[in-house]
């Protein structure tokens, strides 16, 4: 699991029933879900694109959310400087065995992250790139300050603006790109909605069509908060909520 530092690198679920989750992600997004056992003798579920592990999801009971981590060159030293710049430490530095050291984080804004640097002993497949279904296609943050946000993950992870796009009385939402220098970037950033409760991030992940997408959320008891609609660039997307309460959303270039 190679990742360039600056980058997402894994994402996560965190779920209250792992078993029901995994049936719900494979089914609508084409994942293979494996479970593995962990150090501390817990189990820990990876999400899979034939043998290649996309995402994990583990059981933390009454939390339901996913989250992603981002790959540094230095856990302990993020720690330090994000902290200092207003950040938030809630899991301290944790090593895995020939996997990688981390620290779960949340940024100025409230939005949770982990910090992580691999191992260099941690198995690195290649993956799929996207828009291969079951790859993670978009990041989007809902924050409190977009200009704040922004200038946190450009100081410490080294992103870069693409450009601001004007949505009206939504207000700005900023094309990032983390380093690979795609034409639309790799993500957006926006002021959270109301009914958002915290600043948060939400990943989207590609799917073979929107509208049989829809049809396998609801079929598996998810729901869809909102779409489908057509966004800049031609692919189409949904924003939606697992059966356990988790936000998560789907893009595809196919209606």
């Amino acid at each position: 699991m190679f990742t360039p530092k600056g980058k997402f690198g894994w994402y996560e679920l965190m779920t209250s029933d792992p078993k029901a989750a995994g049936k719900f992600y494979s089914d609508v997004v084409g994942w293979t879900a494996k479970e593995m056992p962990s150090p501390d003798g817990s189990t820990y579920t990876t999400f899979n694109i034939g043998d290649v592990g996309i995402a994990g999801m583990l059981t933390i009971p009454g939390h339901t959310a996913w989250i992603g981590y981002i790959a540094v060159d230095d856990v302990d030293a993020h720690i330090e400087k994000i902290v200092e710049a207003g950040g938030k430490l809630w899991k301290p530095a944790t090593d895995i065995p020939k996997m990688l050291r981390f620290a779960v984080m949340s940024d100025p804004q409230g939005a949770a992250i982990i910090v992580f640097t691999p191992d260099p002993a941690m198995p690195s497949p290649k993956r799929p790139e996207s828009p291969t279904p079951g790859t993670i296609g978009w990041h989007e943050l809902y924050t409190t300050d977009v200009e704040a946000g922004y200038s946190f993950y450009n100081k410490f992870f080294g992103w870069t603006k693409i450009t601001d796009m004007d949505m009206g009385s939504m207000g700005i939402y900023r094309l990032f790109d983390e380093g690979d220098h795609k034409e639309m970037g790799d993500g957006g950033m926006m002021t959270k909605a109301p009914h958002i409760p915290v600043s948060c991030w939400n990943f989207y992940f590609n799917v073979d069509s929107i509208k049989a997408a829809v049809e396998r959320v609801t079929a598996g008891g998810g729901k869809v908060l909102n779409g489908p609609m057509q966004v800049p660039g031609g692919g189409w997307i949904i924003n939606a909520q697992d059966p356990q309460g988790a936000m998560f959303s789907l893009v595809s270039n196919k209606e």
